[in-house]
Protein backbone atom coordinates (compact mmCIF):
# COMPACT_ATOMS: atom_id res chain seq x y z
CA UNK A 1 0.00 0.00 0.00
CA UNK A 2 1.43 3.36 -0.94
CA UNK A 3 1.50 6.21 1.56
CA UNK A 4 -1.08 8.08 -0.53
CA UNK A 5 -3.49 5.20 -1.29
CA UNK A 6 -5.18 3.74 1.78
CA UNK A 7 -7.19 1.16 -0.18
CA UNK A 8 -5.61 -2.19 0.63
CA UNK A 9 -6.70 -4.01 3.76
CA UNK A 10 -3.28 -3.78 5.38
CA UNK A 11 -2.00 -1.47 8.06
CA UNK A 12 1.28 0.30 7.36
CA UNK A 13 3.48 2.34 9.68
CA UNK A 14 1.39 5.48 9.12
CA UNK A 15 -1.84 3.71 10.09
CA UNK A 16 -0.16 2.34 13.21
CA UNK A 17 1.20 5.79 14.07
CA UNK A 18 -2.29 7.27 13.65
CA UNK A 19 -3.81 4.64 15.95
CA UNK A 20 -1.11 5.20 18.57
CA UNK A 21 -1.44 8.99 18.43
CA UNK A 22 -5.25 8.97 18.64
CA UNK A 23 -5.20 6.50 21.54
CA UNK A 24 -2.93 8.91 23.39
CA UNK A 25 -4.97 12.00 22.48
CA UNK A 26 -8.16 11.68 20.43
CA UNK A 27 -8.56 15.48 20.45
CA UNK A 28 -5.65 16.04 18.08
CA UNK A 29 -6.56 18.18 15.10
CA UNK A 30 -5.86 16.65 11.70
CA UNK A 31 -2.96 19.10 11.26
CA UNK A 32 -1.43 18.09 14.61
CA UNK A 33 -1.92 14.42 13.81
CA UNK A 34 -0.34 14.84 10.39
CA UNK A 35 2.68 16.55 11.93
CA UNK A 36 3.10 13.77 14.50
CA UNK A 37 3.00 10.96 11.96
CA UNK A 38 5.05 12.70 9.27
CA UNK A 39 2.47 13.09 6.51
CA UNK A 40 0.66 16.09 5.13
CA UNK A 41 -2.91 16.85 6.22
CA UNK A 42 -4.83 15.42 3.23
CA UNK A 43 -3.36 11.88 3.25
CA UNK A 44 -3.61 11.82 7.05
CA UNK A 45 -7.31 12.70 6.86
CA UNK A 46 -7.87 9.99 4.21
CA UNK A 47 -6.10 7.42 6.37
CA UNK A 48 -8.18 8.31 9.43
CA UNK A 49 -11.38 8.00 7.36
CA UNK A 50 -10.15 4.65 6.00
CA UNK A 51 -9.48 3.40 9.56
CA UNK A 52 -12.97 4.53 10.62
CA UNK A 53 -14.73 3.01 7.59
CA UNK A 54 -13.03 -0.35 8.10
CA UNK A 55 -13.85 -0.42 11.80
CA UNK A 56 -10.34 -0.06 13.21
CA UNK A 57 -11.48 3.17 14.86
CA UNK A 58 -14.93 2.63 16.33
CA UNK A 59 -15.42 5.91 18.18
CA UNK A 60 -13.91 8.70 20.24
CA UNK A 61 -14.54 9.39 23.90
CA UNK A 62 -13.22 11.19 26.95
CA UNK A 63 -11.55 9.33 29.80
CA UNK A 64 -13.41 10.24 32.98
CA UNK A 65 -12.29 9.75 36.57
CA UNK A 66 -15.00 7.50 38.01
CA UNK A 67 -14.23 8.56 41.58
CA UNK A 68 -14.88 12.22 40.76
CA UNK A 69 -18.36 11.11 39.69
CA UNK A 70 -18.92 9.20 42.92
CA UNK A 71 -18.47 5.73 41.41
CA UNK A 72 -16.34 4.36 44.23
CA UNK A 73 -17.01 0.64 43.76
CA UNK A 74 -15.70 -1.48 40.90
CA UNK A 75 -16.93 -5.07 41.08
CA UNK A 76 -16.09 -8.10 38.98
CA UNK A 77 -19.16 -10.30 38.80
CA UNK A 78 -19.21 -13.82 37.43
CA UNK A 79 -22.70 -14.68 36.23
CA UNK A 80 -23.65 -18.32 36.01
CA UNK A 81 -26.47 -18.91 33.54
CA UNK A 82 -28.99 -21.75 33.83
CA UNK A 83 -28.00 -22.90 30.36
CA UNK A 84 -25.09 -21.81 28.20
CA UNK A 85 -26.75 -22.55 24.85
CA UNK A 86 -26.80 -19.57 22.49
CA UNK A 87 -30.57 -19.27 22.28
CA UNK A 88 -30.94 -19.53 26.05
CA UNK A 89 -28.37 -16.83 26.83
CA UNK A 90 -29.57 -14.32 24.18
CA UNK A 91 -32.20 -12.72 26.46
CA UNK A 92 -29.57 -12.48 29.21
CA UNK A 93 -27.07 -10.84 26.85
CA UNK A 94 -29.69 -8.33 25.71
CA UNK A 95 -30.61 -7.48 29.31
CA UNK A 96 -26.95 -7.03 30.30
CA UNK A 97 -26.37 -4.64 27.37
CA UNK A 98 -29.11 -2.37 28.73
CA UNK A 99 -27.55 -1.99 32.20
CA UNK A 100 -25.51 1.24 32.47
CA UNK A 101 -23.78 -0.04 35.62
CA UNK A 102 -22.21 -2.84 33.57
CA UNK A 103 -19.26 -1.25 31.78
CA UNK A 104 -17.93 -4.49 30.27
CA UNK A 105 -19.19 -8.03 29.79
CA UNK A 106 -17.29 -11.02 28.44
CA UNK A 107 -18.04 -14.68 27.84
CA UNK A 108 -15.53 -16.58 29.95
CA UNK A 109 -13.97 -20.03 29.96
CA UNK A 110 -14.05 -22.26 32.99
CA UNK A 111 -16.67 -21.80 35.66
CA UNK A 112 -19.44 -19.37 34.80
CA UNK A 113 -20.87 -17.92 31.65
CA UNK A 114 -20.13 -14.18 31.82
CA UNK A 115 -17.70 -11.89 33.64
CA UNK A 116 -19.09 -8.40 34.23
CA UNK A 117 -17.36 -5.24 35.32
CA UNK A 118 -19.83 -3.22 37.35
CA UNK A 119 -19.45 0.34 38.65
CA UNK A 120 -21.66 1.79 41.36
CA UNK A 121 -21.42 4.46 44.04
CA UNK A 122 -20.93 2.29 47.12
CA UNK A 123 -21.45 -1.17 48.62
CA UNK A 124 -25.09 -0.47 49.49
CA UNK A 125 -25.74 0.45 45.86
CA UNK A 126 -24.01 -2.73 44.72
CA UNK A 127 -26.08 -4.81 47.13
CA UNK A 128 -29.30 -3.31 45.75
CA UNK A 129 -28.09 -3.72 42.15
CA UNK A 130 -27.13 -7.37 42.62
CA UNK A 131 -30.32 -8.36 44.46
CA UNK A 132 -32.85 -6.25 42.56
CA UNK A 133 -31.32 -6.40 39.10
CA UNK A 134 -28.64 -9.02 38.46
CA UNK A 135 -30.36 -11.90 40.20
CA UNK A 136 -33.59 -11.08 38.36
CA UNK A 137 -32.11 -11.14 34.86
CA UNK A 138 -33.38 -13.90 32.57
CA UNK A 139 -31.61 -17.26 32.86
CA UNK A 140 -29.38 -16.28 35.82
CA UNK A 141 -28.60 -19.15 38.16
CA UNK A 142 -26.06 -17.47 40.46
CA UNK A 143 -23.61 -14.59 40.77
CA UNK A 144 -20.17 -14.44 42.38
CA UNK A 145 -18.56 -11.08 43.14
CA UNK A 146 -15.05 -9.80 43.76
CA UNK A 147 -14.32 -6.15 44.50
CA UNK A 148 -11.38 -4.09 43.31
CA UNK A 149 -9.39 -2.88 46.31
CA UNK A 150 -7.19 -0.60 44.24
CA UNK A 151 -6.11 0.12 40.70
CA UNK A 152 -2.65 -0.69 39.44
CA UNK A 153 -3.47 0.08 35.80
CA UNK A 154 -6.69 1.05 34.08
CA UNK A 155 -6.28 1.89 30.42
CA UNK A 156 -8.26 1.56 27.26
CA UNK A 157 -5.06 1.83 25.20
CA UNK A 158 -4.51 -1.25 23.07
CA UNK A 159 -1.00 -2.67 22.50
CA UNK A 160 0.15 -2.04 18.92
CA UNK A 161 3.71 -3.42 19.01
CA UNK A 162 2.75 -6.62 17.19
CA UNK A 163 1.63 -4.57 14.15
CA UNK A 164 4.99 -2.94 13.52
CA UNK A 165 6.20 -6.15 11.86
Amino acid sequence: MSSEDPTADALDRHHIAILAALQADARLSNAELAQRIGLSAAPTWRRVKWLEERGYITGYRAEIDRRKLGLGVLAFVRVDAERSAGAATKPLEDAIRRLPEVIACHYISGTGTFELQVMVTDLDAFSRFSIDTLLNLPNVKDIHTRFALGEVKASGVLPLGHLAG
